[in-house]
């Protein structure tokens, strides 16, 4: 055959087996698939298809390209072999993380369906993030070094500084020391179950929940959308709040400062009647009391149970409006106010009289 003929029947062939092999490949995972659907595994492996018929296209022309007898193409053989094995080492390590993410969250979809607490699938939902995090970075070293060892050049350079590698990483260690610090907080993070991905906290005086946790930085989505982000080595070295360890059930309080007149007996009343009608009390608790005084008003202590945090600040708010709407429209002498009133005189020889017909 002629050595100009065989460059597109070589590349053809290629593709054709590629593609071949690919449409195999799908077609077994579609059937497993279909086989059993209550697990993901097959369908998300259906992702992989394209690294895997990169990794067969590279494979093949990797094996035969030499056999091609084009002038130009024997000129730059080195050249060549070595982009096909650097593309070849690219689509094993796109082909390796493919694989992994979809075996994990396949296990962790299936594990989050079977369990019923809500914490721990928060836990394992931050152990599996940070876990692809970590096996990603490591593969993307690693291809990243193979491709760099094909070079003769670097390979010398490799071997002379291997020699000095003791000393080069004490500077880096030196020099990375919060990086490293950070690194390790997130180890800490995901396997000491201190914070988990959808937990509710409170950092820096703000309220949020756990949106993204990484092996370097922490992201807090507040109430009001806005996003803190924040080293992990935060949570490892200062205290902080997290409402939903130990549970997501949650007490709150509302406070109210009143009138010294005001009915709280009514007043009690009145809020079991508001928590039986708002839907985010958990029925779990309830109570109402006077906590303080002071000389111009009383402080008047509602406690509301719910389910979580944001069921409990949608009960407080609701307690709080319809207590206030309440004391306005039945009892507006118990709200807080301003005396003006002119103070009762003093008796001359400092002795207080008393009203007619009272006791001795």
């Amino acid at each position: 055959m002629n050595s100009l003929l065989q460059v597109p029947a070589v590349l053809g062939g290629a593709f054709v087996l590629t593609f071949a092999a690919g449409r195999l490949t799908d077609l077994l995972l579609r059937r497993a698939a279909a086989r059993h659907p209550e697990t993901p595994l097959w369908t998300m492996l259906r992702r992989c298809r394209t690294s895997i018929r990169v990794l067969l296209l590279a494979a093949t022309l990797r094996a035969v390209y030499r056999q091609i007898g084009w002038q130009p193409l024997q000129d730059h053989a080195t050249a060549v072999g070595r982009i096909l094995t650097l593309v070849l080492i690219g689509a094993s390590a796109w082909c390796v993380v493919l694989v992994t993410s979809a075996v994990v969250e396949s296990s962790y979809a299936r594990y989050a369906h079977g369990t019923r607490d809500a914490s721990r699938v928060r836990r394992v939902r931050t152990q599996v993030t940070l876990i692809m995090r970590i096996v990603t970075a490591v593969v993307v070293v690693v291809a990243a070094a193979a491709m760099l060892l094909t070079f003769p050049d670097l390979r010398a350079v490799g071997t002379s500084l291997l020699a000095s590698a003791g000393i080069i990483g004490i500077v880096a260690g030196v020099a990375a020391q919060s990086t490293l610090g950070n690194l390790f907080a997130g180890f800490q993070i995901a396997f000491g179950d201190m914070v988990r991905i959808g937990d509710t906290v409170v950092v820096a005086g703000e309220w949020g929940v756990v949106e993204e946790i990484t092996l370097t930085f922490l992201a807090v989505r507040t109430w009001d959308e806005r996003r803190i982000t924040m080293p992990v080595s935060y949570f490892t070295g200062r205290p902080f709040e997290n409402w939903s360890r130990g549970g997501i059930q949650m007490t709150g309080t509302v406070f109210l400062h009143c009138d010294h007149t005001t009915p709280v007996a009514l007043m009690r009343e009145k809020l079991k009647e508001i928590l039986d009608g708002c839907e985010a009390w958990d029925a779990r608790g309830w109570d109402l009391s006077v906590t303080d005084t002071t000389p111009s008003a009383i402080v008047v202590r509602a406690i509301v149970t719910a389910k979580d945090a944001d069921d409990l600040w949608t009960a407080r708010c609701a307690v709080r409006e319809q207590l206030v709407a309440w004391l306005a429209e039945k009892h507006p002498y118990a709200l807080p106010r301003v005396s003006t009133a002119a103070a009762p005189a003093t008796p001359a020889d400092g002795v207080s009289k008393r009203a007619p017909g009272s006791d001795a």
